[in-house]
Parts: C-alpha cells; sequence; structure tokens
C-alpha cells in the first residue's frame, strides 16, 4: 500500500515561502502585479481563474482580471496582450486556456513577451529549458518535480517513464527529469507494449488525457506514481489518468485526484510570478 503525496500541503508550504519572499521585495521597493485573461465564459476556466486571483491575494502580489466575452475577436485579444507587454507594471501575463475556437492559441501563446510568461509556454521559455539556460518553466511539471522533491523521492539514476508527450506536461517533464539526472523514457497512448515499459519505470508519471487509462498491472510495486489527469464524470466526482484504488496498492508512494498535482500547479505559477518581480 502506497504513502499519499500530499499536494495541498506541499503547495501550501510553498504559498508560505512565497509570501514571505513577497514581502521582503515589497520591502526593497518591488511590486507584483498578474494579468489575468479569461475569453469566454467555461466553468472550469472560471474556477481556475478564481483560484489564481485567490493566491495572489494570499501571498501578497496584485491582480488585474480582463474578462471578455466569446466574441472577443483575435486582434482584440493581441491588442490587450500588446498593451500589458508594454505596461511596467505588470510582472506576468496569463492568458487561461483554452480560448475560443476562433482564436489560435499557438498566436496567443507567443504574443507574451517572454519575459512575462509566467506560464512558461512560449517557444522562448521552452528553447531555453531544452538548452538549460534560466526561463520560466511550464507550472505542472515544475510542480511535480517539487512534489518528488519534498517528498524525499530520489531522481538521481531512477528509470522515469512518462505517459504523455504534450507542449504542456509530457515534453517538458522529461526536460526536467533529465536535469534531475533520471534516465527518462517518454511513452504515449500509441506505444507499444506500454503496460510493460511502464513496469520497469522506478517512477511513473501519466499525463495521457484519459480516464483510468492505467489500472494496477502498469504499475512495478514499490514504484512512484503521479497522476496529472483530471476527468469529471456526470456526478461532478474526479478521476485521474490512473485507476487510484489499483495502483495505490502496488505503489510505495502515489498522488490523489484531486488534491495531489493539481494544488502545484497554482503554487509553481506564483512562484514564476515573485520570479518575474525580481528581474
Amino acid at each position: 500500500m502506497a504513502t499519499i503525496i500530499d499536494g495541498k500541503k506541499i503547495s501550501a508550504e510553498i504559498k508560505e515561502e512565497l509570501k514571505e519572499k513577497v514581502e521582503q521585495l515589497k520591502e526593497a521597493g518591488a511590486e507584483g502585479t498578474l494579468a489575468v485573461i479569461q475569453v469566454g465564459d467555461d466553468p472550469a476556466s472560471g474556477v481556475y481563474v478564481r483560484n489564481k486571483k485567490k493566491a495572489c491575494a494570499y501571498i501578497g502580489l496584485h491582480s488585474q482580471s480582463f474578462e471578455l466575452p466569446e466574441e472577443t475577436t483575435q486582434k482584440e485579444l493581441l491588442d490587450l496582450i500588446e498593451r500589458l507587454n508594454r505596461d511596467d507594471a505588470v510582472n506576468g501575463i496569463l492568458v487561461q486556456l483554452p480560448v475560443p475556437a476562433h482564436i489560435d492559441e499557438k498566436t496567443v501563446i507567443n504574443a507574451i513577451s517572454p519575459d512575462k510568461d509566467v506560464d512558461g509556454f512560449h517557444p522562448q521559455s521552452v528553447g531555453s529549458l531544452t538548452i538549460g539556460q534560466p526561463g520560466f518553466v511550464s507550472c505542472t511539471p515544475a510542480g511535480i518535480i517539487e512534489l518528488l522533491k519534498r517528498s524525499g523521492v530520489e531522481m538521481d539514476g531512477k528509470h522515469c517513464v512518462i505517459v504523455g508527450r504534450s507542449n504542456i506536461v509530457g515534453k517538458p517533464m522529461a526536460l526536467l527529469m533529465l536535469r534531475e539526472n533520471a534516465t527518462v523514457t517518454v511513452a504515449h497512448s500509441h506505444t507499444r507494449q506500454l503496460q510493460e515499459l511502464c513496469r520497469t519505470a522506478d517512477i511513473l508519471i501519466v499525463a495521457v488525457g484519459r480516464k483510468e487509462f492505467i489500472t494496477g498491472d502498469y504499475v512495478r510495486p514499490g514504484a512512484v506514481v503521479i497522476d496529472v489527469g483530471i476527468h469529471r464524470d456526470e456526478d461532478n466526482h474526479l478521476f485521474g489518468d490512473v485507476k487510484y484504488d489499483e495502483a495505490f496498492e502496488k505503489a510505495s508512494m502515489i498522488t490523489p485526484v484531486p488534491g495531489g498535482v493539481g494544488p502545484m500547479t497554482i503554487a509553481m505559477l506564483m512562484h514564476n510570478c515573485v520570479e518575474a518581480m525580481t528581474r
């Protein structure tokens, strides 16, 4: 049976540390402001935006909220981003994804100044991560690294299998694990003999986007299992990409859904915002 990795507790610790750092920066004359843009009224996006603003208030950052109607044009959104890029009072800019279908997501991400790209999605941020230069790191993978470190999980020399190859989680996760001297295999839903491959993992990170795709048969006894997925059923219950009860019986440590990786994403967004204050 596994030890549960408590993302809520660890994220609260990080936010307390950041709150103290923000106080010190303010005493030195620095101010921090995060601009959050939401286009449309998607309920899930609304919850995420409220949580981000709440986290800002808690650690002592200002937040500006721009809630734009669904019919906002791409040009109007890009004009707003450009105005915020030029505003020296704004340290970080975040556009809540997804955006409506008539707006090109890549164009929006590329429009944000790399100096204010606290989500870590801009190609320059990704390139910096790839070659080991300073830059903002995508919040979910950065949060997973903190979860592992603060839970005492040794990464050096361990075999990490990442199931998922997205630009937001899978690919940056692989780069961060390499930075920690892990041996990394990136797999996905098309990988042949996936079950056998997953059973070779000391650390199994699952971000495949399919509800309970990974069962207990994929988990090597004693492995650390990190579940990035989040899915709601018709009764509003939350599930991950891992069949939790089965994996729990085999793993040495496991993240729950909810309360595992999710809280860490916002904690690391706050970390990036504080980093932006110091630049």
